[in-house]
């Protein structure tokens, strides 16, 4: 085999292994919120993924294990804590590194998106929220 049929050879099989890699590659971890305030642990729920705060802080910063759902519409959950407060649910696979039909709530306005989920080459987890085709991103960092 000549040097630049090897080449090639070994050139397709880097971005072959490269790009199963990131196929494979899953939003399932520990997440810091882009503020760095907050955790947010993303698992299987179901044939699905949902995500739940872990740790950080509520909006009037005292710590999520004190910080409440005060902001809910609805009146019968503003006393729940914001820690173990599930903020991600429904997401389902999109394609490669992509996830979407989810829902993310924000317990700071109390309000529910449309959301999806994408990790970028360099693992940071693109987090949507969006109304109508209008979408809003927030950068998460997997946690150590």
């Amino acid at each position: 085999m000549t040097p630049s049929k090897t080449a090639f050879l070994a050139s397709i099989a880097l971005a072959l292994s490269a790009s199963a890699a990131f196929a494979s590659a899953s939003p399932v971890g520990v997440w810091y919120t882009q503020d760095k305030q907050g955790k947010v642990r993303i698992a299987p729920c179901g044939d699905k993924l949902c995500g739940v705060i872990i740790s950080g802080r509520g909006k009037d910063g005292k710590p999520a294990s004190d910080a409440r759902d005060d902001a809910n519409p609805n009146p019968a959950l503003r006393s729940r804590p914001i820690l173990g407060l599930q903020i991600l649910r429904d997401f389902k696979p999109a394609g490669p590194g992509r996830w979407a039909g989810g829902k993310i709530y924000d317990p700071n306005t109390g309000r529910t998106y449309d959301s999806k989920l994408s990790l970028t080459a360099s693992g940071v987890l693109k987090v949507e929220g969006c109304i109508s085709v209008i979408c809003q991103a927030q950068s998460w960092t997997a946690a150590d």
